[in-house]
């Protein structure tokens, strides 16, 4: 980032032809991948309360501005998200590029979040504000989003062929993920009946939520188009999402049957036994990542003791999935 963000905030916004003052500056996030600054700007005609979202050029998923349009397209269909102010492709500013929005107060911490709707008494309302987000995302025409959006791998049978691969490679001697890669063997459904814009991360941690219930949508880097709906439906409901309110599936905030009448509300359509397989499958993938990341410790890639500790929540994942598959659950 610039040593000066204000600074190159400021001279973007003014774009050469008038004096605009930023002030007021607060560092929302730190993430591995994303900064976001909290600003004020006197445009001349008011202040604004603004936002700007910083990627470093490097490690960018998708363009600043196809993640903006994509977002703003969401936003149109009725999706809650800030709005878009500018977009700058140019890393000279602040030393990546970066998108301009507008202010949207309330909690994003996910355990502030779910103190927030216990003492508010609302998580079955969010819940279901989040199921109606997602279901209008996904009754959202994939034809419809920027070009350059990346396409979901949206068939399960190839999904589980790569699933296979990394746990071969990485968990060979882990009996609990030969036998959740079996039962995703015999329940692994055809390709879905309808492909959808998905978000890919649309879970407690990427929302804003204040009293009334949710606000907004956030960090929208991931999106991808011609995806398989159920999906993006089955990860929010892993347990790692829920921090320690295991008893409410979807992000701590309620079961699922407040997250499905949103879901319907807002324009999808819910298939059980395919989120079952979603959910079995991204716990799964999750265990994979945590490996990898412990791996990557232990051949000296990454010199992290946070990346060493994954290894040792490996054995959660295995709790999770042996519940997951088990002849009673339900997903």
């Amino acid at each position: 980032m610039s040593a000066d963000p204000a600074r190159g905030l400021a001279e973007f916004l003014g774009s050469g032809t008038r004096e605009v003052t930023v002030s007021n500056l607060e560092y929302l996030s730190a993430g591995a991948r994303r900064r976001n600054v909290a600003f004020e700007a006197d445009l001349g005609g008011g202040t604004r309360r603004l936002v700007a979202t910083i990627v470093p050029s490097a490690i960018e998923l998708v363009p600043v501005d196809v993640e903006a349009a994509v977002r703003e397209l969401a936003r149109t269909h009725g999706v809650p998200a800030p709005p878009v102010v500018a977009i700058c492709t140019d890393a000279a500013f602040v030393g990546g590029p970066f998108v301009i929005s507008e202010r949207v107060d309330g909690e994003t911490v996910p355990r502030k979040v779910l103190r927030l709707v216990e003492a508010s008494g609302i998580g079955e309302r969010v819940a279901e504000q989040l199921g109606e987000a997602m279901g209008r995302l996904h009754a959202i025409d994939p034809a419809d989003a920027p070009a350059r959006l990346p396409v979901a791998a949206a068939d399960p049978e190839r999904q589980l062929i790569e699933a296979d691969e990394q746990v071969r490679a990485l968990l060979p001697d882990r009996p609990v993920f030969a036998l959740a890669l079996r039962w995703l063997e015999r329940h692994c459904p055809p390709a879905p009946p309808r492909t959808a814009l998905l978000h890919t991360d649309l879970r407690n941690g990427n929302i804003v939520v204040g009293p009334d219930g949710l606000r907004a949508v956030l960090d929208w880097e991931g999106a991808q188009r011609q995806g398989d709906p159920m999906r993006d439906v089955a990860w929010p409901a892993l347990r790692m999402w829920r921090f320690r309110a295991d008893d409410r599936e979807f992000g701590g905030l309620a079961g699922r049957e407040a997250f499905v009448r949103g879901y319907h509300r807002g324009g999808g359509s819910f298939d059980e036994d395919r989120f079952r397989w979603w959910k079995v499958l991204c716990t799964l993938g999750w265990g994979v990542g945590l490996a990898g990341q412990a791996a990557a410790y232990l051949d000296g890639s990454v010199r992290d003791i946070v990346m060493a500790a994954s290894g040792r929540r490996v054995s959660e994942i295995e709790w999770d999935l042996l519940m997951q598959i088990r002849p009673t659950a339900k997903g």
